[in-house]
């Protein structure tokens, strides 16, 4: 087993770090490599991603990422790396989980995963201005090919887990031609998988659900843009974006990577909760190496922490502890089974 890390910038560089250590005490063997890119890398270097980290990923077929600053504004020659490098290792399924966890802000009886298209919609980056930069254009891309390979993930994933209901998310009474592409190739393939419950919701009224009622959900399956969003908001009842992992996966290769950004508020502190990074790792373990002993017994010993009242300041402040105590936590329970 080998694993491409890739810290990035801000609080990337404390929290991938911690994760790395929890993945060693349960798989002591993993072979560990580091690559860079990032805001910083590009700076001093010229390119968000450089080649050779590219090669390494591709190498490795496992990624653990961690973040990149993004400036709100057009950069030359700067792109966000980490969408860059979904698409060179076509990671095209991104899996975003989320759960009740033992903290004030989560929500009980919720237990919902989003599965979202990574590699199309508005996302392939094809905008332009017009008229002296008056008019700002995005172009939208779906095909039926990717859709129906996210589909069939989707469908897949939920047997495998034991989910019973994915909700098709679009919203083709609008955008007949993209979103409608892709409501009907998805309850296409829907029909292959008859022991799979299938309904479908208009983007905005699923928000709605999300917020007023998210056990409504057991598998959500929609494309790059809407699955960003809702995913996030799904976030909020699980303990906030600081908890929340995800996985970006392919046919033979995968990118495990934290919700949440670069938080230049609080780098350097040693205040980040490294939980996001740490179940992004137990992903990686369940749905790239299919590890699942080894990915249950780190979300149990996340749990347990937690459930102890033990959290770092992004959490609540009163009590906190540091990003390395919090490791160090998880990694007695670790060491305890």
């Amino acid at each position: 087993m080998e694993l491409c890390v890739i810290p990035g910038d801000g609080v990337g560089i404390e929290v991938i770090p911690a994760a790395v250590r929890v993945l060693q005490q349960v798989v002591p063997d993993v072979q560990i490599q580091y690559a860079d890119a990032g805001w910083d890398y590009f700076e001093k270097n010229g390119t968000p991603l450089p080649e050779s980290t590219i090669t390494l990923a591709e190498q490795c077929k496992a990624v653990l990422y961690g973040a990149a600053a993004s400036p709100s504004y057009p950069v030359e020659n700067y792109y966000i790396p980490g969408v860059r490098l979904r698409r060179i290792l076509k990671t095209y399924a991104n899996l975003r989980p989320t759960r009740y966890m033992p903290v004030p802000t989560s929500r009980p009886g919720v237990n919902l995963i989003v599965v979202r298209e990574n590699t199309e919609d508005v996302y392939v980056g094809h905008e332009y201005t017009q008229d002296s930069g008056r008019v700002g254009i995005s172009e939208k891309v779906v095909t039926r090919e990717a859709t129906e390979r996210i589909a069939h993930k989707a469908f897949q994933l939920a047997r495998r887990t034991g989910r019973k209901k994915v909700t098709i998310v679009h919203k083709a009474s609008v955008m007949t031609q993209t979103d409608g592409l892709f409501r009907k190739v998805a309850l296409e393939v829907a029909q292959e998988y008859a022991d799979i419950a299938t309904d479908e919701l208009l983007v905005d009224t699923a928000a709605y659900w999300m917020v007023k009622n998210p056990a409504r959900f057991d598998m959500i399956l929609t494309s790059n843009l809407y699955g960003d969003i809702l995913s996030d908001m799904a976030a909020a009842w699980g303990g906030g974006l600081g908890l929340a992992p995800s996985l970006s996966l392919g046919d033979d290769v995968a990118i495990a990577e934290p919700v949440h950004g670069c938080a230049p508020d609080i780098a350097g502190q040693g205040i980040a909760n490294p939980t996001a990074s740490i179940l992004s790792v137990a992903m990686l373990l369940r749905h790239h190496w299919r590890r699942e002993d080894d990915a249950r017994n780190i979300e149990e010993a996340v749990y347990a922490v937690l459930s102890e009242g033990d959290h770092t300041t992004d959490i609540y402040s009163e009590g906190a502890i540091s990003t390395a105590d919090f490791t160090d936590k998880i990694c007695s329970h670790l060491n305890s089974k």
